[in-house]
């Protein structure tokens, strides 16, 4: 039903991107996928390559983007992703934020294609209201070192409402949150990827602050669910997908370390600066609009990706030494 149908994706070697080439690829479209490689990895599209209707573009999309013949879909994930790759590289996450939107809601509007734009629960910032709905405007700091993420997506939103409202653009607005599963790096820095990775190595986990502030995990699978039903929805406004499943930083340790069956301590370092303090979504919106909500329960997603981390090569599981970064 859907081979004629052709989509871009954008970030297609990065963490979210490669399974959602596989999830379209799976539902029979053709797949451009397209991706820089400065955060993402041909290992995790290397499945998809030599299939028919699978085609790979290396490119930077803060460039003019060109895709020959037609496109019906666009979903828009390239961007660093994690504390640790916006710090090192802020300039490149800004440019992807504000051109890399432009330049591919440009190019939706010459093919008259629908377009998904990735946005994220960091346009909340450290937010003042709990849990998050998507009518919250949230709490910012833009001049912070998580500034340039935060306002990227911030403004990418806005770009893409403003394409939509002036050009008549078809978009779609999703806003993330915490997501995990295999092809995450065990070394971009986010917690659930260095507790595992620490758990592995035999070492103490590091949590920041006191470890009160909390999370929601959602996992890879039910998060690309939640993507497919609201490209396919007609509802142009931004939907929280995420698992409203909260746990503290705590908590979380100490299941990681039930899980890995590691007998180390928790040991604690200084909270970085605009770290938020509490992470959950409202779901109601994806629940009464694309009848979604999270199915893998984190107990069944953790095992699943434990293993996928315990696979990986030692190159992999060394851990690298990030420290100018964190502020």
């Amino acid at each position: 039903m859907n081979g004629d149908k052709r989509v871009l994706i954008t970030g297609a070697a990065g963490f979210l991107g490669s399974h959602l080439c596989d999830r379209f690829i799976k539902e029979g479209f053709r797949v451009v996928g397209m991706d820089n490689l400065i955060t993402g990895s041909l290992r995790n599209i290397e499945q998809l390559f030599g299939l028919e209707n699978f085609e790979f573009y290396h490119h930077d999309v803060s460039k003019f983007v060109h895709v020959s013949g037609n496109l019906d879909y666009i979903l828009h994930f390239a961007s660093p992703a994690s504390p640790i790759d916006y710090l090192k590289i802020p300039i490149q996450t800004l440019k992807v934020g504000s051109l890399g939107t432009h330049n591919l809601l440009g190019l939706a509007r010459a093919k008259k294609a629908r377009i998904l734009v990735a946005s994220t629960s960091e346009v909340y910032g450290d937010p003042l209201v709990h849990p998050q709905h998507e009518d919250y405007w949230g709490n910012v700091n833009p001049v912070g070192p998580r500034g340039v993420y935060d306002e990227a997506k911030r403004f990418q939103e806005a770009m893409t409402m403003a394409y939509h409202t002036y050009h008549k653009v078809d978009t779609r607005i999703v806003r993330i949150f915490n997501t995990y599963g295999p092809r995450m790096r065990l070394n971009d820095g986010r917690v659930l990827p260095t507790f595992i990775g620490q758990a592995i190595r035999g070492e103490d986990l590091t949590a920041f602050g006191d470890g009160s502030q909390t999370r929601s995990f959602c996992y890879v699978d039910d998060l690309v669910e939640g993507i497919y039903r609201l490209l396919f929805s007609d509802y142009v406004y931004p939907v929280n997908i995420g698992n409203p499943g909260e746990i503290t930083i705590n908590e979380f340790a100490e299941e990681i370390l039930r899980l890995t069956g590691s007998n180390r301590k928790i040991i604690y370092k200084p909270l970085p600066a605009d770290d938020p303090k509490q992470r959950q979504p409202d779901i109601t919106r994806a629940r009464e609009l694309l009848g979604w909500e999270p199915r893998v329960s984190r107990e069944e997603g953790l095992k699943i990706t434990y293993e996928y981390f315990k696979s990986l090569p030692e190159v992999d599981i060394t851990p690298k030494d990030f420290s100018e970064y964190i502020r």
